[in-house]
């Protein structure tokens, strides 16, 4: 049904799809992506003290291409690899933020596209579209207890040349170890982050 893989009546035989083809080209396109944010996330992490991810949109989720974590912190569900809803994450919101109002409508059309966890988050059009709108104003993405409970996330996006947004650069945090002035610093961190990422990627430089 996803199209990961395909029946070959003739042969009498299961094939891949191009679900899955479609999937592996996104790895292959996001290599140079993981190899220039490695070390910034790395610096972030050492910054910050605090477990760091990068993660790019695939449909209405977003898959975790890099997780750098922390010394000493807890496992997280962000594992490379592992796919969420995007709405609910502070990675996926920070890219939908940045996308044209038109294509966040193409990917959430209706309330039956919105996954939900420990049942918390948008769940409707138009509460992600205030979400957004948010985010836009804000300058960054805000998570708090929507994935995981007990922890939260800040993000920004990282933009290419033209503007798009190619990736969500993140930290995710115990809530109750951080207060309003720390996670202030916080976003500030993120956010220089994802401009180091932006002017690399847009050829601007590091």
């Amino acid at each position: 049904a996803e199209g990961f893989v395909v029946h070959l009546p003739e042969d009498r035989r299961y094939a891949l799809g191009i679900g899955a083809y479609e999937l592996g080209s996104g790895y292959a396109r996001q290599a140079p992506l993981q190899r220039l944010a490695r070390v910034p996330l790395a610096k972030l992490v050492d910054r910050t003290r605090h477990s760091a991810h990068l993660a790019v949109l695939h449909g209405n989720d977003v898959v975790y291409v890099i997780e750098e974590r922390a010394p000493g912190r807890p496992h997280l569900v962000t594992d490379v690899g592992v796919r969420l809803p995007a709405q609910l994450t502070a990675s996926g919101r920070a890219i939908l933020a940045a996308l044209p109002t038109q294509q966040v409508r193409a990917l959430f059309p209706n309330p039956s596209a919105f996954a939900r966890r420990e049942g918390r988050g948008p769940a409707s059009p138009s509460a992600l579209r205030h979400l957004l709108v948010t985010v836009r104003r804000n300058g960054y993405a805000l998570e708090q207890g929507e994935v995981t409970r007990g922890f939260a996330s800040v993000a920004a996006a990282v933009l290419d040349h033209s503007h798009h947004p190619i990736a969500g650069v993140a930290i995710t945090y115990p809530e109750l170890e951080v207060g309003s002035a720390e996670r202030a610093v916080l976003v500030e961190r993120v956010r220089d982050t994802a401009a180091r990422l932006t002017r690399r990627f847009s050829g601007a430089g590091s």
